[in-house]
């Protein structure tokens, strides 16, 4: 009797544990503005680009650099018998003395040990390449800006074609769970005739098997489903699903000439104008190395005999300087050439990418006009497969026509409502892809840059 009463305890508590335990935390759900706006800010790629734009960034402050002085401090030991070195070293610790005019202090010196502290600078007054290098810093930032900005409206496409993805993986779950209620009436009312003598078991028999094929379906619908909300949580840089709201983006379409112009303003196209601006910076930068450069520097100095830091003597000097490289083994004559090929190999590319501009866009047009119709067709096909699914049941009811006549109408309906889902997320996704090809998809979406 103890024994079973701890046995009725024990199940009493697991089951009381079980049913307190929390359910599966539900996926969380976001419209397609908060999707790609998250996206915007957790993508692993626009998080990437982004630490790429601020190192792009810190080239303008290392440009700028060589337009600023710059300061050495050196600590330098030395120990010499040389008889030049070892003058110098005395005069500079201010110890030089009588005795060391003697010929054999001057021929013969004893070892001397000098620690010499110095501070340095030298700051360029007129440095050409120093200007050019700075602009060519601040365009290619602009530039790679330009890309980041593209950048965005890549990923913000690619998640409206996942958060879409999703959307339509649910209308396939719909589109299997309403085969399945066809399949459950073609099934009682072949059951119902056949017990009242008016069917073929075999009838039964092949409803029973179309049911089991329409199970099959949800279950494949309802993982695909599963993948694509998973898919679009890895776009947004999660981990977990994400689900998505039942509202279809919407979209106006404009005129292909409005396109056009839109297009000539995307951002990739003037990051690469702004990298063919830098080419022309590069021929001045090889004709920049034919002006001298002129400069200032100055060094204050300590020197002494005993330890570093010492102070026995002390010294200065101000420099002024015009540094011309008057040969350098034709290497200017070549980055000079080098720089004038760039410059029409850039412009070739630039003309190249605005003649493929318009034809992206031109044929995301006319793929926008094809999605159309082909939707509206697959929703009169629908219309007709319904109808003829309605008829061939009355049929049948009837004895006037047989369950193979049926099932294929039903096949029929099942492909056909699959098809018009298929095709309506084509046709938004033709029309996103319209905008994304113009430059627009993020104004048009409503979604702050």
């Amino acid at each position: 009797m103890p024994r079973r009463f701890v046995l009725i305890t024990f199940l009493t508590v697991v089951f009381t544990v079980a049913g307190l335990s929390p359910a599966p935390a539900a996926d969380r759900v976001m419209t397609l503005r908060e999707a790609i706006q998250y996206s915007l800010k957790g993508n692993p790629e626009i998080r990437a680009f982004r630490e790429s734009v601020l190192g792009q960034k810190e080239d303008v402050g290392i440009a700028r650099s060589l337009m600023l002085p710059r300061l050495t401090f050196e600590e330098r030991y030395m120990r010499t018998d040389n008889p030049t070195y070892a003058f110098m070293a005395k005069l500079n610790q201010e110890r030089f003395t009588q005795q060391d005019f003697a010929i054999g202090s001057l021929n013969n010196p004893s070892p001397v040990n000098d620690f010499q502290t110095s501070l340095s600078f030298e700051q360029a007054v007129f440095a050409p390449k120093a200007y050019i290098a700075l602009d060519m810093a601040k365009k290619e930032v602009t530039a790679k800006g330009d890309d980041f900005d593209r950048k965005k409206e890549e990923i913000a496409f690619r998640v409206f074609r996942t958060y879409l993805g999703v959307q339509t993986a649910k209308a396939y779950v719909g589109v299997a769970e309403k085969g399945i209620e066809d399949a459950r009436e073609h099934y009682r009312i072949a059951e119902t005739r056949y017990k009242n003598s008016l069917g073929l078991y075999s009838d039964v028999l092949r409803t029973q098997v179309a049911l089991s094929s329409e199970d099959e379906k949800l279950v494949s619908a309802q993982k695909d489903l599963e993948v694509a909300k998973r898919a679009l949580g890895l776009m947004l840089g999660l981990t977990e699903s994400v689900d998505v709201t039942a509202e279809r983006p919407s979209f106006e379409v404009r005129d292909l000439a409005q396109y056009y112009g839109q297009a000539l303003a995307r951002k990739d196209l003037r990051s690469l104008e702004e990298r063919y601006g830098n080419a022309r910076n590069a021929l001045k930068m090889a004709n920049a190395g034919y002006i001298p450069v002129v400069g200032l520097g100055g060094t204050y100095q300590l020197n002494d005999h005993r330890g570093p830091f010492g102070g026995e003597g002390d010294s200065w000097q101000l420099v002024a300087f015009l540094r011309w490289n008057l040969f350098d083994g034709t290497k200017r004559e070549h980055e000079r050439e080098k720089a004038k090929h760039r410059i029409a190999e850039t412009g070739e590319y630039l003309d190249g990418f605005r003649k493929e501009l318009r034809f992206k866009v031109y044929e995301a047009y006319l793929g926008v006009g094809e999605s159309r119709k082909g939707l509206e067709l697959a929703k009169a096909a629908l219309k007709s497969a319904e109808e003829g699914r309605r008829l061939v049941l009355k049929r049948y009811e009837n004895s006037l026509s047989t369950m193979v006549d049926l099932l294929d109408v039903q096949t029929s309906l099942d492909a056909a409502r699959a098809d018009v889902v298929r095709r309506q997320g084509a046709y938004l996704t033709a029309i996103a892809n319209l905008a994304f090809q113009s430059g627009t998809l993020l104004g048009d979406l409503g979604v702050e840059k």
